[in-house]
């Protein structure tokens, strides 16, 4: 199953940072997703984009995780070539891990 199935996404960024937050479709697929997504599990499906610290928010009224990964803009908008320079792509990215059928 992918982490789409059980929630959506929004991203923003500033400077070299970017957050990505993970709203949850219901309380039971919240509970789900906070099992399953550490700020470990992000920074490693994310390895090849965030090079700094992946921080954890939880937001357990409004059934989200709000993640802040450093370093994850190529040094930011006005320095990075990547075609994506706001890393808006991010969440979609996020959205694609696999969330084990067992995380309940």
């Amino acid at each position: 199953m992918k982490l789409r199935d059980l929630a959506h996404a929004r991203s923003g960024d500033k400077g070299d940072v970017s957050n990505i937050s993970v709203i949850a479709y219901g309380p039971d697929a919240y509970d789900r997703v906070r099992r399953a997504l550490t700020p470990e599990r992000v920074k490693t499906h994310l390895r090849d984009i965030v090079r700094g610290e992946v921080r954890r928010y939880d937001l357990p009224d409004l059934m989200a995780l709000n993640f802040v990964l450093n370093g994850a803009l190529g040094g930011g908008v006005t320095r990075s070539l990547a075609l994506d320079a706001h890393g808006k792509c991010l969440s979609g990215l996020l959205l694609e891990l696999d969330i084990e059928e067992t995380s309940v």
